[in-house]
């Protein structure tokens, strides 16, 4: 069995970037939503401007450490001791993203949002790779489309030291999946560059496990 979370956030100290929490606070506090960020018929609104980009980074947190809280509360047929070691990882950098976010943000931060698993067979290797594997590479691509947007460069920074983690989380899933494809054709193109999408993609990709509404019409573009 995958061990429980012990306080994941404080144990894991790997962020570490109290000047960039502050910093976010900050401008957060100036943006403060009412009602819960939800908007009449439109869902949660993510805001604008840096402040509606960490939302939307927060959205995509939620969603993996969400996924990965359900891996460890019912393991797949199978799963070896190595790869509940490293599943509890990843379980735990999700979590620790998901809370720094909500953390910084404060009163701007979106509300917690409901999912929709029901597409996974949890009891499955396969499924649950697979799914893995999507959800890495999509968070990936989703902090490099998302780079150019932010204007603030202590948030630029803090997105590149969680997209370089999220990059090994997808590095190590590729490879239980199919030993090597760490970085194929797939993910990295002729110039040795990474996937990239904009929001409104990544949004429309993540809906089918997002049962919660999501406004994203107020983003930088």
């Amino acid at each position: 069995m995958i061990q429980k979370p012990s306080d994941a956030y404080s144990r894991r100290k790997f962020l570490g970037i109290a000047g960039a929490a502050a910093g976010i606070m900050v401008l957060a506090s100036s943006c403060d939503k009412d009602d819960d960020s939800m908007m009449p018929n439109e869902g949660v609104d993510l805001g604008s401007g840096d402040v509606g980009i960490l939302n939307y980074a927060y959205a995509l947190e939620q969603l993996e450490a969400a996924f990965y809280t359900k891996v460890a509360e019912s393991p797949y047929s199978g799963i070896t001791a190595s790869e509940t070691a490293l599943l509890t990882d990843i379980r735990d950098h999700e979590i620790a993203h998901r809370e720094f976010f909500k953390t910084a943000l404060g009163n701007a931060a979106i509300t917690n949002l409901e999912f929709n698993f029901s597409s996974i067979d949890f009891g499955s290797r396969n499924s649950v790779l697979a799914t893995a594997k999507a959800f890495e590479d999509l968070g990936v691509s989703a902090y490099n489309g998302a780079g150019k947007l932010i204007t603030t460069p202590d948030y630029l920074t803090l997105a590149g030291k969680i997209v370089s983690v999220e990059a090994r989380h997808a590095a190590y899933i590729r490879d239980l999946i199919n030993n090597g494809s760490f970085a194929d054709n797939t993910v990295i193109d002729s110039n040795g560059l990474d996937t990239s999408r904009m929001p409104a993609e990544v949004l429309a990709i993540a809906a089918g496990f997002v049962k919660t509404k999501i406004n994203a019409s107020n983003l930088p573009r």
